[in-house]
């Protein structure tokens, strides 16, 4: 699990933060697992750090710093759930759009107010929303700073469920658990598939479904599935 604990800065996002989950998630690729993502002190995260992103200029804007983050968690092998308590705007916002599962509190806030600051929501945002909650919703949170709270995010479809704050994290490790039946290497591959752009269907669907058909714990499942309806 990853917690954003920066209470100073209400958890705000800086190249430091990005670095240490970078290197999180050097350490998990290898053997990849389901991923929680939460914030501590009832705050997901209030965005990026203004100090540092007002020294930014041009070359850091190329590098992607925050956009590979972004990128990267998008394309973790393994499925991802943002645990949503308290405000998550800008950056924040964009690390929660990045994940496969969101999950809120009822006082959660989704937001993205940087054209008011001069930029845009440049890790993402400007497309991740718009594939989350369409087009017109989109426009009113990237353009005019419209948020977005627990309820309007659920009707939305942005939140997967909305917890009472005291519930929210169990309610993201049950998920977990859920995740966890599945067959590990199904799971990657499911994501690979969905991931996949349309011009690419249904071939990789076919070579990722050749993969699993001669894995031997699709056999073992089978089986056991089997078994267990002739022991009824």
């Amino acid at each position: 699990m990853v917690t954003l604990n920066r209470p100073e800065t209400r958890n705000a996002i800086d190249a430091s933060v990005i670095d240490q989950i970078h290197s999180l998630l050097d350490q998990l690729e290898p053997d990849p697992k389901v991923l929680i993502l939460c914030g501590a002190q009832a705050v997901f995260a209030s965005g990026a750090d203004i100090r540092e992103l007002r020294e930014r200029g041009r070359n850091e804007a190329l590098m992607g710093i925050n956009s590979g983050l972004t990128r990267r968690l998008a394309n973790f092998q393994m499925p991802t759930i943002a645990v949503v308590d308290g405000i998550a705007f800008g950056a924040g916002a964009e690390i929660a759009y990045a994940c496969d599962f969101r999950l809120a509190s009822e006082r959660c806030q989704f937001g993205n107010p940087e054209s008011r600051l001069g930029i845009i929501a440049g890790a993402g945002g400007c497309w991740r929303l718009r594939d989350l909650v369409g087009e017109v919703v989109a426009k009113e949170m990237l353009f005019a700073g419209r948020t977005l709270d627990a309820n309007e995010a659920l009707q939305l479809k942005l939140v997967n469920s909305v917890h009472d704050h005291d519930e929210v994290l169990d309610a993201a490790h049950l998920l977990a658990d859920r995740l966890r039946l599945a067959d590990p290497l199904a799971l990657r591959l499911a994501k690979v598939a969905m991931l996949a752009p349309s011009e690419a269907h249904p071939a990789i669907d076919n070579v990722i479904q050749a993969v699993l058909f001669e894995s031997p714990e699709k056999f073992r499942r089978m089986t056991a599935f089997l078994d267990s309806r002739r022991a009824k």
